[in-house]
């Protein structure tokens, strides 16, 4: 039996891909932390290529998927997906992202993270972080049966059989009724135990043995000579084999960090995959085939039932088949590039051990000495004194290179010793006020995810804190990689705050809302018409933060820049009056809104850079809300709302210091909320010069990826304002339909004219340097809406001497655009971006 050898590689995904499905030779599925689920459909043979659709686009992360084979009722069948909403969503294939699912399954109150369809296809089992494991039939779509008795998150289910499920306590095999075996479940848990259910939820016996969290299960083939019946993987690196009694049959041992997938093949062998950058293959109880990726983490691997196929998601974004068979392979080109990206990667020396450079072999050794087993690896000291590792191939008696061995270092360049080892990083993080902070190790060569579950589990703390920790670990690296420890630019985490990363400005993971596939359909993108906000956050929590750093100004001895108690309950009266997330709504009187505004500006005025966020992010939700932002005068000095940011130094600096460039995003964000309102919008149209001068410099800080989107959303807004303000004009009784903006302030048609092809250069500005697919799209509405509004006649009499001026100015931009978006368009593959762009291709022909 040959080796499996690159077939595809699939991009498209703008974050981690957390879960696969292979359920026909030409179909793959797949999801990932961007929110999104997309099929991927086989397009041609030798090699195979691969078109994608987006099937599903939430607002968070996506962790599970299942396929539900067709059958009479479900004809295309239906795919299944969970995560951090706690919702499952069913839909059929068939289905537009913004059309109704066909079911959405309530019932989970944490994040969703494991998913499987019994072989009949009648039910679903779910797992969750809220210590459940749930039950579903499929077509009427109720919770048949609750599995409860877990004492931690339930991150791994298997329907075993018809009648069957398999979940995790410290106590001995006891059957628990006398039901056959074919009749029972499984499932797998963090509190390191397995459960064997019976279709109905009953508890029917709990299986210990594993010393880890069980992370994967997966069926074990009638074929395999162990005689298990299904495996589980655990985050000791180990595989199990057992049989529904509650017997271990063997242990499968090749992996050197936590398994995250295991699933199994037509041949009677088993796949997993996991944080050692691999996939693997076992036969028996041997190890017969390694696969390594150019990646941290291989989250998932899934294999194809008919083609005995493979399909593996990491870290890196990406999607990749693997087959056997000749006709499957990639081309020679994308197989030496796959292999020239592993053989680059840089391995920390953390994975390897203690290593003594003047022991190891030199590169004669690799012609020399075989390998012994599969996957084994020898360490060369290369003439350069780099040291190499490479990995033994049993099908082609060979060493592979598998990467160089880097040294990784925080940002002092020096390493931190905790418990006796050593790390690049020793956080301290408050958990609880005066409690004593808790250590939390991290390594840049660690994934931020498994670092910050590791940290919980050693504190016993809950799992719901997961995203914070690990948002607080990202924040905190700046960046910093293997081989580049500091004055690294990077992209802003999710928490802008940094070291004090219990408040999150937005308190979203997800970016903002957008006009994506999921609300526009591909032929009615152009123009855009409706107005964009960014109003995710937690006004309480915001209060919070503002009370907390007012304490430190008062410790600190600034008590003349500080808040009195009255102006802190003004504040907090204010707060109070948002409607729950998103805060949309505001019940408090104009009055209550002006007073805390001043005292909002005051703290955005006069308070250190690093203690504006929470200030800044509160004007950004009463941007929103209030049409008193607008149209109020600041008591300190009589200025209006852009004026005090204009000189408050929000916008003053670039990438170098984070904590401005994150009140610079916070600043943008308020700009872009300023348009939910007439008063607000009259604002921005007599302050666009204004605008466009204090945010002229973000097109060139592309590594800060929320700034980015706040500033396309911005121009977004502004495209929308003229397209308006145009369309008011020529037919002022046109209807414009639920959630479309209303007609912006008069302007002359010049003035609208020039302020479109103004506003036209700091995008192409924008698409020429930007790389994530978001800032990419709201780039391309954004100049796709001001191309659509200058192809549109001027309203009234017909000037001429002010349309042959206007026209005049025009042929460049047409040009630079055609080139401009062309490159866009070929920095990703994402369907939206192709439909936006076709619709812009189609208005320059018409130049």
């Amino acid at each position: 039996m040959g080796n499996y050898k690159l077939s595809a590689q699939l991009k498209g995904h703008t974050d981690d891909v957390r879960s696969v499905v292979f359920p026909e030779p030409q179909v793959v599925l797949s999801a990932s932390r961007d929110g999104m689920v997309r099929i991927w459909k086989q397009t041609a043979t030798s090699p195979p290529t691969f078109d994608d659709k987006i099937s599903s686009h939430g607002a968070a992360f996506i962790n599970a998927l299942a396929h539900i084979p067709p059958s009479s009722q479900f004809p295309e069948g239906l795919i299944i997906s969970g995560g951090k909403e706690a919702i499952i969503e069913v839909r059929r294939p068939g289905q537009e992202p913004s059309d109704d699912a066909e079911a959405l399954l309530l019932g989970h109150s944490g994040n969703v993270c494991a998913l499987d369809v019994d072989p009949t296809g009648e039910w679903i089992v779910s797992g969750a972080w809220d210590g459940q494991g749930r039950i579903w039939r499929v077509g009427k779509w109720d919770c048949d049966a609750v599995l409860e008795d877990h004492q931690g998150s339930v991150w791994a289910v298997l329907a075993w059989s018809p009648d069957l499920l398999v979940t995790g306590e410290s106590h001995d095999t006891t059957p628990l009724g006398d039901e056959s075996a074919d009749e029972r479940g499984a499932a797998g848990c963090a509190d390191r135990l397995l459960r064997v259910f019976d279709r109905r939820g009953k508890l029917v016996r709990t299986i210990k043995g594993t010393p880890d969290v069980i992370r994967a299960l997966c069926r074990v083939p009638q074929a395999h000579p162990s005689g298990a019946q299904f495996a589980s993987a655990s985050n000791d690196g180990v595989i199990r084999l057992w049989n529904l009694e509650g017997r271990q049959f063997g242990e499968l041992h090749g992996h050197d960090n936590f398994i995250y997938s295991l699933a199994s093949l037509p041949t009677g062998e088993l796949v997993s995959s996991g944080e050692d950058r691999t996939v693997r293959i076992w036969q028996g109880t041997s190890c017969v085939q390694t696969i390594t990726h150019p990646t941290i983490s291989v989250w998932c691997v899934a294999a194809c039932a008919a083609s005995g196929d493979i399909v593996s998601g990491a870290s890196d974004r990406m999607v990749r088949l693997f087959s056997r068979a000749e006709d499957r392979y990639a081309g020679p080109e994308a197989v030496r590039t796959f292999e020239e990206a592993v053989s680059a990667s840089s391995i920390p020396q953390q994975q390897m051990g203690d290593i003594n450079k003047e022991k190891l072999p030199g590169p004669d050794f690799l012609q020399q000495k075989s390998g012994t087993k599969e996957g084994q690896v020898a360490m060369i000291r290369e003439a350069n004194g780099n040291v190499t590792a490479h990995q033994w191939s049993m099908a082609g008696q060979a060493w592979v290179s598998v990467g160089t061995v880097v040294d990784a270092a925080g940002s002092s360049g020096r390493k931190q010793e905790y418990l006796g080892r050593d790390y690049d990083y020793v956080f301290e993080v408050d958990i609880q006020e005066g409690a004593p902070a808790l250590k939390l190790p991290y390594n840049l060569a660690q994934n931020p995810y498994e670092a910050a579950t590791s940290f919980l589990q050693d504190n016993e703390l809950p799992i719901t804190y997961l995203d914070q920790v690990a948002a607080f670990i990202t924040s905190n690296t700046q960046g910093a990689t293997l081989e580049q420890a500091s004055n690294a630019s990077a992209p802003a985490g999710p928490d802008p705050f940094g070291i004090e990363a219990r408040y999150r400005p937005g308190d979203d993971t997800a970016p903002p809302s957008a006009p994506t596939a999921t609300t526009v359909r591909p032929s009615q993108i152009l123009p855009q018409r409706a107005y964009l906000s960014i109003t995710q956050g937690n006004a309480q929590l915001i209060q919070q933060k503002m009370e907390e750093f007012n304490q430190d100004l008062i410790a600190a001895g600034h008590k003349d820049i500080s808040l009195n108690t009255t102006d802190l309950a003004t504040l907090r009266d204010l707060t109070t009056a948002f409607s729950p997330s998103p805060p949309t709504r505001l019940s408090a009187p104009a009055t209550a809104v002006r007073a805390a505004l001043d005292r909002v500006l005051d703290m955005v005025r006069d308070w250190p850079r690093p203690k504006r966020l929470p200030a800044l992010d509160l004007l950004r939700l009463l941007a929103a809300v209030s049409s008193e932002v607008a149209t109020g005068t600041y008591a300190g000095d009589g200025s209006n709302v852009v004026a005090v940011l204009a000189r408050s130094g929000t916008f003053e600096q670039g990438e170098a210091d984070n904590n401005n460039t994150n009140n610079m995003m916070l600043g943008v964000r308020t700009f872009a909320n300023l348009f939910e309102t007439s008063a607000s919008r009259a604002l921005m149209d007599a302050e666009f010069d204004q605008i466009l001068t204090l945010t002229s410099t973000i097109p060139t800080l592309v590594s800060n990826r929320n700034l980015q989107i706040s500033y396309t959303t911005l121009l977004i807004n502004y495209a929308v304002l003229l397209t308006a303000s145009a369309s008011a004009s020529a037919s002022a009784s046109s209807s414009t339909g639920t959630g479309s903006a209303p007609a912006g302030p008069a302007s002359s048609s010049s003035r609208t004219t020039d302020r479109a092809l103004t506003l036209l250069a700091p995008l192409t500005h924008m698409l020429e340097r930007a790389t994530d697919s978001e800032v990419i799209y709201r780039a391309l509405v954004a100049a796709g809406t001001l191309l659509w509004r200058l192809r549109q006649p001027p309203p009234g009499p017909p000037d001429h001497a002010e349309a042959v001026r206007e026209e005049a100015a025009r042929p460049a931009v047409y040009d630079g655009l055609r080139d401009t978006i062309a490159a866009a368009q070929r920095k990703t593959v994402e369907p939206r971006v192709r439909n936006v762009v076709r619709e812009m291709e189609a208005l320059l022909l018409l130049v």
